[in-house]
């Protein structure tokens, strides 16, 4: 497994998406996007104010530089356009796995397709380059829309992670859980992600 290839400026891309290191300037260009409530619905927190959008760049910054995750920010490559953002987290070397998530997609990119686009080229990475054994993905049991979305990715339903977060009004959350093994990618690389 190759985790230090996580300490370069990564660019992923094909036709259709480019993810760039969250660090980018163009991470800035989130804030036109980020303040929709309905996005924040189920990442646990709230994003209101400026003050919020600042804390939620220095803090998913701080997260990249204890080595914690590996963030990206979203482009439509179509229209040159900030479309959200996503990392590898919770990234376990002596396990060989890691989450893709923390994703999220301004309300005008959802049902695009970017978001399959995007994924391919994390899990295509994560795979070939990396070398993960497994990557996971969990969506709050609650957001029917992210399941579904994941489901689409060919991965598998494992269950339900009881009071898994606290979400920013205090409450305990469940998170369902799915995942994609390296024995299954070159199956699911030629069946579902075939256009790419």
């Amino acid at each position: 497994m190759n985790i230090k290839i996580l300490n370069a400026k990564l660019q992923l891309q094909n036709d259709q998406v480019l993810l760039l290191p969250f660090e980018h300037a163009r991470n800035k260009e989130l804030n036109h996007i980020i303040f929709k409530k309905e996005i924040w619905k189920f990442m646990g927190m709230k994003m209101q104010t400026e003050s919020d959008f600042e804390n939620y760049i220095t803090n998913t910054l701080s997260d990249k530089n204890k080595g914690n995750c590996y963030p990206f920010i979203i482009i439509d490559k179509a229209t040159d356009t900030v479309a959200g953002s996503t990392r590898y987290g919770y990234l376990n070397e002596a396990s060989q796995k890691c989450e893709i998530g923390w994703t999220w997609y301004g309300t005008d990119f959802h049902g695009t397709g970017l978001n399959k686009a995007c994924k391919y080229e994390l899990l295509k990475f994560g795979f070939e380059q990396i070398g993960f054994r497994r990557i996971q993905f969990s969506a709050d049991q609650e957001n029917i829309r992210s399941q579904r979305a994941i489901e689409k990715l060919g991965a598998t339903k494992e269950g339900v992670f009881r009071n898994n977060y606290i979400d920013a009004d205090g409450q305990s959350r469940n998170d369902v859980y799915y995942s994609i093994i390296q024995e299954e990618w070159k199956t699911l690389k030629n069946d579902i992600f075939r256009e790419f």
